[in-house]
């Protein structure tokens, strides 16, 4: 077969952005809350002078929290405590908690309960892929352990909210990846009608000799999808056509608040 080069190519449909891929995600895998990749969410409260200011972040490795912890130490030096929590994974396997000095349990866990068992928009508690990093600034009075499992989870709670409230929430999809080829002369008639029906089209490919065309497509991981993918091309080739499998990815969409 000719070699291709990409000549179109857009976002995941008008309901989704874009986002990184993960290299095999389950099959029919659950969709995930998470945060907008950009996100940088705060929330300060204070009890008894002591100030509490939470940070959420994107993150999706431990690597990549870890570091936005010590971005949070060199930036903050003068805060006395940076205690943080994260959840990593489609399956929330990843779960750390830093007291960062605090008394043992009363700063790291209710940080990372905060991230766990908020309900998020689709009425689960799935957030994930997520940093909380909570700097504290000692008012001088102290809060005991009540008090400081409190105020951390507070201080959680209320960036979370700030996140909904400022559509930064999205939702984590497994997507199939798919490819089509189509004869030169129906390539963009087959792409047009594709977007009408609301199939998300990353791109077409045309081979270099100007003889070959491959649209390129994700889908949903369901099986209802899939099924409705294959209906489309068999309809719009009249059976001619079946589309390709070309792998797995996650990606990012936006959700109602």
């Amino acid at each position: 077969m000719s070699a291709f080069s990409a000549s179109s190519a857009s976002s995941a449909g008008s309901a989704g952005s874009a986002g990184s891929a993960e290299a095999d995600p389950p099959r029919h895998g659950r969709p995930y809350t998470v945060l907008s990749p950009a996100a940088e969410i705060t929330h300060e409260i204070e009890r008894r002078r002591s100030r509490f200011r939470a940070h959420l972040f994107r993150a999706e490795s431990d690597v990549e929290a870890e570091s936005w912890v010590e971005q949070l130490r060199r930036a903050h030096p003068d805060a006395r405590h940076h205690c943080s929590g994260w959840v990593i994974g489609a399956e929330r396997r990843i779960q750390r908690a830093q007291d960062d000095g605090e008394p043992s349990g009363t700063a790291g866990a209710p940080i990372l309960a905060a991230l766990l068992k908020t309900e998020m928009p689709g009425g689960e508690a799935d957030l994930s892929d997520v940093t909380a990093v909570v700097l504290r600034w000692f008012g001088g009075t102290l809060l005991g352990p009540g008090g400081l499992v409190s105020a951390y989870s507070d201080s959680v709670t209320g960036a979370l909210t700030h996140a909904r409230e400022q559509g930064q929430l999205r939702s984590r999809v497994p997507m199939r990846l798919f490819e089509v080829p189509a004869p030169i002369s129906e390539a963009g008639r087959w792409e047009n009608e594709l977007r009408g029906l609301g199939t998300a089209v990353t791109a077409t490919d045309y081979s270099a000799d100007g003889t070959e065309a491959r649209i390129r497509l994700s889908v949903p991981d369901t099986e209802a999808d899939l099924a409705d993918l294959h209906r489309r091309i068999a309809a719009l080739s009249a059976g001619s056509v079946t589309p390709e499998a070309a792998g797995q990815r996650w990606m990012d969409q936006d959700r109602t608040r």
